[in-house]
């Protein structure tokens, strides 16, 4: 059965950063997929927003490169014809008054479509953007605007950023992305928690052993080394991604599913969580640095090789016990990970439930596993449950530890949509569902900013790695001395 595609109304969607490499490899070609499935109509344009200049045919030529090298599949000439015909581009330095008003005069043509304002380029120039959008006449009483992560490096900046951002737009029309909240697995999470009766009396304490999050990643700087030398893998990664997992796994079943519904629910996890001090940070924290090594395929540099000089004890590798002081999870342990230079690059959550409480089987049989859940984010998404049967055949009772497995790829036989397609056009349609709200974002940094303080207090070092294995041997200890180990990906 295919998937309903249904068309949203005629937009005007404006990418601040429209030449910059997340609109290269990521809102482009998302929007071309939307293109093609026939979710965008007419009069809608798509506007690429930079301080070069460029004329409309140049910003084509620049978007159709991109689909090229960044879509998958053999474009569709004729969609690429249509999709590229909707494009402009406005040159506008986002730090003075220049090409706010032609950018105006466009958008005014047609006042009455629903406008998205795209902000892919740093959280330094938010204000700017915000505040000149409303100087110049640009904001409309249903105007959306979409900012990405990072929401301030702690705190106290993500709380004066989204002060600058509430001066201008209301909550509702702020759209703070997190596109692991896109994937379709992580909405597969809600669907088999709360529309099915197998799951959800079992998802607790009773009968949940723990929990482990893994956000691997085999790349390593690429083209990010000045900012993710000052953010580190606890602010790039755990306090968004990973802290947005947790929630969606641990949440209570909201009343339905009104954005606001789900997102108090997910708020409430994140003020339940325990506090991880300069008491506790040692036992319940690892921090890594990779090394030289081989990583997909061939050598790799270190990250100190790769910053090119000097000295540096940013993490790029974070493994934490996690624990949420609620009924539910109380004395469940959530144990997250991520890295760069890993040994492969995969997403999962794996639900290890508790063993059965007695065998009745002899020795000969085999060892009972417990059960498991596992949902895999990337590369291949899915969803498979480790149960224990009998392995077929005469000669007694020998007992096999296997999977029920869906690939989505291979169940529903469609193409499975990048999470930015989903989001992109979630904005137009108002629902913030899948977006951070303000106190979703404050929260986790209040859980966050103390684990950072910590580690400056008790100058806990970073542990080095070889690239192209799993992370530092005392991340393998942190669940170890636990009697549990990590999912085997």
């Amino acid at each position: 059965m295919s998937a309903q595609i249904i068309p949203v109304e005629p937009f005007d969607y404006i990418a601040f950063g429209g030449t910059g490499d997340l609109a290269e490899r990521k809102l482009l070609p998302a929007l071309y997929h939307r293109q093609v499935d026939g979710q965008i109509v007419e009069p809608t344009c798509i506007y690429g927003v930079s301080r070069a200049e460029m004329s409309d045919d140049d910003y084509r030529n620049f978007a159709h490169e991109a689909l090229k090298r960044y879509v998958k599949e053999d474009l569709d000439h004729e969609a690429v014809a249509a999709f590229l015909a909707k494009l402009h581009y406005v040159a506008i330095d986002a730090k003075s008054e220049t090409g706010w008003d032609i950018l105006k005069a466009k958008l005014d043509a047609d006042p009455r479509k629903q406008r998205a304002y795209y902000l892919a380029v740093g959280p330094s120039l938010f204000g700017d953007i915000a505040t000149r959008l409303q100087a110049h006449g640009l904001i409309t009483p249903d105007t959306r605007i979409v900012v990405e992560k990072p929401i301030g490096r702690d705190l106290e900046s993500a709380h004066a950023l989204n002060d600058t951002l509430g001066e201008v737009f209301r909550e509702d029309q702020i759209f703070r992305i997190d596109h692991y909240l896109g994937k379709e697995t992580v909405q597969n999470l809600m669907a088999l928690r709360f529309a099915n009766a197998l799951y959800e009396p079992l998802w607790n304490s009773a009968h949940i052993d723990h929990v482990q999050i893994t956000v691997a990643e085999s790349v390593g700087l690429e083209n990010r080394a000045g900012y993710y030398d000052k953010a580190g893998a606890l602010r790039d990664m755990v306090q968004n991604h990973l802290l947005q997992l947790l929630c969606l796994v641990a949440m209570e079943a909201p009343s339905n599913m009104d954005a606001d519904a789900v997102r108090d629910e997910k708020l409430k996890v994140l003020r339940s969580l325990e506090p991880i001090t300069e008491a506790n940070a040692e036992k319940m924290t690892v921090r890594g640095q990779y090394t030289s090594g081989a990583a997909n395929g061939g050598p790799v540099k270190g990250y100190l090789e790769e910053l090119k000089g000097g000295e540096s004890d940013t993490e790029t590798f974070v493994a934490i016990k996690a624990e949420i002081a609620n009924w539910r999870w109380a004395g469940v342990p959530f144990y997250l990970r991520t890295g760069k230079r890993l040994a492969k690059r995969v997403s999962e959550i794996v639900v290890s439930f508790k063993p059965v409480p007695h065998s009745i089987f002899g020795s000969a049989a085999g060892r009972l596993i417990a059960n498991q859940l596992v949902m895999r984010l990337q590369p291949d998404e899915g969803v498979k449950q480790w149960i224990m049967i009998k392995d077929p055949g005469p000669g007694g009772m020998r007992l096999r530890h296997v999977p029920l497995d869906m690939s989505f790829a291979e169940s529903f036989g469609v193409r499975n949509p990048d999470a930015y397609e989903r989001l992109i056009l979630d904005v137009i349609r108002g629902n913030q569902t899948l977006f951070m709200r303000r106190d979703e974002v404050e929260a986790a940094w209040g859980w966050v900013d103390p684990i950072l303080k910590a580690w400056a207090a008790i100058d806990l070092p970073v542990q080095h790695y070889t690239a192209g294995t799993w992370g530092p041997s005392a991340s393998i200890a942190l669940i170890e001395r636990d009697g549990r180990t990590w999912h085997e990906s």
